[in-house]
This record gives C-alpha cells, structure tokens and sequence, in this order.
C-alpha cells in the first residue's frame, strides 16, 4: 500500500497562479482543478494505491480573535474562489472512481 497525502489548498494556488505564466492572464474556468488532478493522476501512475486531500477550510476559532484576517478567505481572487468552490462541491462525485 502507498499512500500519498495531497495539500490541496496549496495545490489550487499552484496551478492557478502557474497557469497564468501561459495563459496571459485569462484563467480557464477549471485550469487550476484540472491541474490537480493531473498532480493526482500521477501520481496513481506512479504507483500510489491511495491519495487523501487535504484543504484550508475557514472556521472561525479563537485564532481569528488573535490575528485579524486568519483565514477569512478576503482577498481570493475570485476566478479562484470560484474553482475552490466549485472543485469541493463536486469532489464526492468523482472521488469513487479513484479507489480500487
């Protein structure tokens, strides 16, 4: 068994700030998404039998109290925010295929 554990919050930013490197700042609706999961078919390629994503989520907690703006989510660009949320409703739908 090979598990991989994917930081998908870091993962999102990545390719969507990359992806503009080629794209001259028009952002594809899913580039960011289809990015990764081109990271986590890889890595299925690459003989991992399970991968697990994990996410930023924001929660309010005594931290906000500590630190103003502590994962408020202000700032996100909006072409962004718009995959993040778009990838994380539809996540269980296509999960399923990705275990044996």
């Amino acid at each position: 068994m090979i598990v991989h554990l994917l930081d998908g919050t870091y993962e999102l930013f990545r390719h969507f700030y990359g992806l503009r490197r080629f794209t001259k700042g028009e952002d594809p609706p899913l580039g960011a998404v289809r990015g990764v999961l081109r990271t986590a078919l890889e890595m299925l390629e690459s003989g991992a039998t399970h991968i697990g994503v994990a996410t930023d989520h924001v929660i309010e907690s005594f931290r906000n109290e500590l630190w103003p703006g502590y994962k408020t989510g202000d700032g996100i660009e909006p072409a962004l925010h718009a995959q993040a949320t778009r990838s994380s409703r539809r996540w269980p739908r296509w999960a399923s295929w990705c275990g044996p």
